[in-house]
């Protein structure tokens, strides 16, 4: 399917784009791979937060095509667990490991970069 291909390509173009920021926070911050390892952290925790919405979806979907009451609940509190998962994930990352926030952000932003990127190669193959 279309979709699937495009899904996969701003998969891949939101791995390479967090690549290269974090190549160019370590040549911004002059060696130190601290400034790296938060840009791919904040990529980790952005690409988590993509695997796990991507499947919570597909779990809701199929769980609201006539299955029984249970199964919703189920797949709720699913959604739930999942975005505590995320708050963990965000709370170790700035409280423990002292990852600069900035950083965070920019491996975070990485899927929203990869989506501008796809939406400008689509519209520049329109005629």
């Amino acid at each position: 399917m279309e979709s699937d291909r495009l899904l996969r390509r701003v998969e891949r173009t939101s791995v390479v784009l967090c690549g290269a920021m974090a190549s160019a926070a370590l040549i911004a911050s002059r060696g130190s791979a601290r400034a790296a390892v938060a840009v791919l952290a904040g990529g980790l925790l952005v690409g988590t937060s993509y695997v796990l919405l991507k499947a919570g979806v597909s779990n809701l979907s199929a769980a609201t095509a006539g299955a029984a009451p249970h199964a919703r609940w189920r797949t709720v509190l699913s959604l739930a667990g999942r975005y505590a998962l995320l708050a963990a994930m965000a709370y170790v990352m700035i409280a423990r490991l002292r990852l600069h926030p900035l950083g965070l952000l920019a491996g975070a932003s990485s899927i929203v970069a990869a989506v501008t990127v796809e939406a400008v190669r689509l519209f520049a193959k329109k005629p």
